[in-house]
This record gives C-alpha cells, structure tokens and sequence, in this order.
C-alpha cells in the first residue's frame, strides 16, 4: 500500500488540466493556472489554500458593486434605492475545487450575490419626518473656488443617515480634498493667519453642521475651533477640518436614525437635520 501511495501521490496530477479563464460580465479578470494552486510534490494532492485565498480576495475587489442608497432629491422625493453585487465566496471556492480536482476548464463567470442598500425608501419614509434641527451660514458665490468647494463638500454630507450609536466623521464622509475631485484653491486659516489651499472653504459647512447638531442627542467626540475667528458663524461656534488634521466627529446618542439634508444655493449653506416623530435621545 505503501508503493501504490508513493506512485499516486508523484503522478502529474496536471495531466490534461488547460488554464481557465475567470470572467466578470465577459471581460476575463483572472486566468488560473493549475499548477500555480499546487502545493510542493509531497503535498500535490492540495490546493495551496495561501493562493486560492489570495485569487478569491482579488475577485472580491473585482466583483464588488456597491449599492446606491435611497435619498432625497431636490424636490423633496424620496428616490429607490439600487441594489449592488459582491462575490458569492463559497460558490467560486467551489467551482474551483471542481476545476483544480477534477480537470474541467470552461471559464468561469464570477458568481455573485445581491447586496442591498441600508438606507432605503421605507427608512427614508420613517425619519423623514420630523426636523429635529437647521442652521444656515452667508457666504459669497463671486468667490468661485470657495463656492464650489463649498458645493463639493455640502453634496458629500448631503443625504447621510447616521444610525444609532454610530459615528460621523466629515473626514471619512466628505473624503480628501483633492484637485482631482474638483477641488480648488481657496483661502484657509494656518496658524492663525490667511493663507490658500486645495478646498478652502468647506470649514464654513463642518461649521454649519456642528451648529446644526449642537443638540442633547449628539455627543460630540472631535471638534476644534480655528486660530482666529470666522465670519460665517459666533466665535466658539466654528469647526475647523483638515485632511490630515482636525476632523469633526459625533455620535448618535438617539434611538431613530438621523437624517441630514445639506444645499449650498444663493449664498447660503443650509444643513437640517431629520429623524422619526418617535425619537428618544438614549441617555447613558
């Protein structure tokens, strides 16, 4: 039995495997070839499970569409969500395993899941419903590059739910200023004096949105006023942000989603704040 083990286990398991093709919506993606998921001769018999992890997590990156979240349009309606796409994990594992142990090499389609939205039209429906609170700021449109940052950032937040207990972050949600995302050169205040930089401005909307949050239900964990007084809002009213510095941070102490609803049109940055008719602020 010895011998007879021996000779399986050295016989080239690769005999008439061809490569296979992975494909996402016709476009190959992966080509896969046997003899790469093999382990050493001594353990031939096994896929090389550090690999196949490796494949499955790059067609995860390949297969993911996110879901676009139901919202509010312009006009005050409420628009459907659209449902995205992600890996069927276990079922590509397993087609595979078919391939690598039994020889079949047709292509394979990346098989995939529904992922649906979390914010949809009937959560929409729910805390859109009572305005819990609104602040607005001036600021002047002949500026461009700062009214158009001002834009950029404002649509950012614009929409945002924040779920019980979770936090916001205007850093993560509104994301890096760059010029590639069509952000521009502006005035910004550095240490206390005036100087231009890409997305100048977008303070004045994290500043009308700690205003607009200032409330018994939000417990503000990051907010930094600026080296010197702002216009736009009472001095200690502010809320400086940067990329790779200050960041406004709070946290939904209610026990009803939040919803917020941001414009920047004729001079004005408008930020309220909607929630179910039920709301009860969750005291610790």
């Amino acid at each position: 039995m010895l011998i007879v083990y021996f000779m399986l286990l050295f016989m080239p398991l690769d005999h008439g495997f061809a490569d296979v093709t992975i494909t996402n919506e016709e476009e190959i993606v992966a080509v896969i070839h046997h003899e790469d998921y093999r382990l050493p001769p001594l353990h031939s018999l096994f896929v090389n499970e550090k690999r196949l992890n490796h494949l499955l997590d790059h067609l995860e990156e390949v297969a993911l569409e996110e879901p676009i979240h139901a919202k509010i349009d312009e006009e005050g309606n409420i628009v459907e969500g659209v449902p995205g796409s992600a890996l069927h994990r276990e079922e590509m594992e397993s087609l595979f395993l078919n391939y690598f142990y039994e020889g079949s090499s047709q292509p394979i389609d990346i098989p995939k899941r529904p992922v649906y939205p979390r914010v949809t039209s009937e959560l929409l429906a729910a805390i859109y419903d009572k305005k819990m609170a609104t602040y607005q700021t001036l600021f002047q449109e002949e500026d461009e590059a700062r009214a158009k940052n001002i834009e950029l950032s404002v649509a950012a937040i614009n929409n945002q739910v924040i779920f019980p207990n979770e936090t916001f972050s205007f850093n993560d949600i509104v994301g890096e200023r760059t010029v590639e995302r069509g952000y521009m050169r502006a005035p910004v205040i550095v240490k206390g004096e005036l100087s231009t930089d890409i997305g100048g401005g977008i303070c004045q909307v994290s500043s009308t949105l700690f205003n607009a949050v200032s409330m018994n239900g939000i417990e503000m964990i990051e907010r930094y006023s600026h080296s010197r007084s702002v216009p736009y809002v009472p001095p200690g009213k502010d809320a400086a942000v940067s990329w790779w510095g200050p960041d406004l941070v709070f946290k939904n102490k209610y026990n009803q989603p939040l919803l917020i609803q941001a414009s920047s049109t004729s001079g004005q940055v408008i930020i309220d704040v909607y929630t179910a008719a039920d709301v009860i602020y969750k005291r610790d």
